[in-house]
């Protein structure tokens, strides 16, 4: 009866030990796996950053340190992107913000990737191009969705503030980023998002199932939202 007690405590003092050794190794790694993703995350804004910076100075190729020079910058999608880039560069990670930065890389590396196939031979690599027709068809769907994660990511900069993980102007200059992206002469879908995503919840909300105080806080929501949104000419 004692050696079995004695085994038990052994057997279970092992599984502890073995454990604690466990902990001991993996976290170290994990830390370096979230260091290795945060870098990345780094890295890919920074790309954003230059190649926005470029199409920039390729759009506005006479620099001028003016305020008329910064109003026409600021009419540029890539100044918009730029920005973008500088706001969540040095913040915490935010996953949602590699969304617009990855899919804007693919749009551009299949309009790329077309120009060399039609270069190269009208008929070369067939399941390639239809990858690329797919992916062209389907264009319309991307940009919305992109859209839709910018305005979203306006909600997360605020949590972000209040979690901790956030600083203080980092909505405030978000903000001025999505009233560009509202205003864009080039790019649309940020203001048709706002107006589909407008449509929908005051469809919801005038259902009869729809509480009162939901709805209520709905319509202040919107026309609090509809007041901050700029005027479009």
């Amino acid at each position: 009866m004692y050696n079995n007690r004695n085994s038990v405590m052994q057997f279970s003092g092992g599984r502890l030990l073995s454990r604690g050794l466990v902990h001991m190794v993996t976290s170290p790694l994990m830390i370096c796996r979230l260091h290795e993703a945060a870098s990345f995350y780094q890295r890919a804004l920074l790309a954003n950053a230059l190649t926005s910076a470029l199409r920039l100075h390729q759009r506005l190729p006479h620099f001028q340190l003016s305020r008329a020079f910064l109003a026409q910058a600021l009419l540029e999608d890539s100044c918009h992107y730029l920005l973008y880039s500088l706001i969540f560069v040095n913040s915490y990670p935010v996953t949602m913000s590699i969304f617009p930065v990855l899919l804007f890389s693919l749009l551009h590396a299949a309009t790329y990737t077309k120009k060399v196939l039609d270069a190269r031979s009208s008929n070369s690599l067939p399941f390639l191009r239809n990858l690329l027709e797919k992916l062209n068809a389907n264009q319309q769907n991307i940009l919305k969705f992109i859209a839709c994660n910018e305005i979203f990511l306006m909600p997360a900069t605020v949590f972000m503030l209040f979690s901790g993980q956030g600083s203080l102007l980092q909505p405030f200059i978000y903000y001025r980023f999505l009233t560009l992206r509202y205003s864009s002469r080039r790019n649309p879908y940020c203001r048709t998002l706002f107006t589909e995503l407008r449509i929908v919840v005051e469809h919801l909300i005038m259902k009869p199932s729809c509480p009162v105080f939901v709805r209520r806080l709905c319509l202040s929501s919107i026309s609090f939202i509809s007041r901050l949104a700029p005027t479009v000419a």
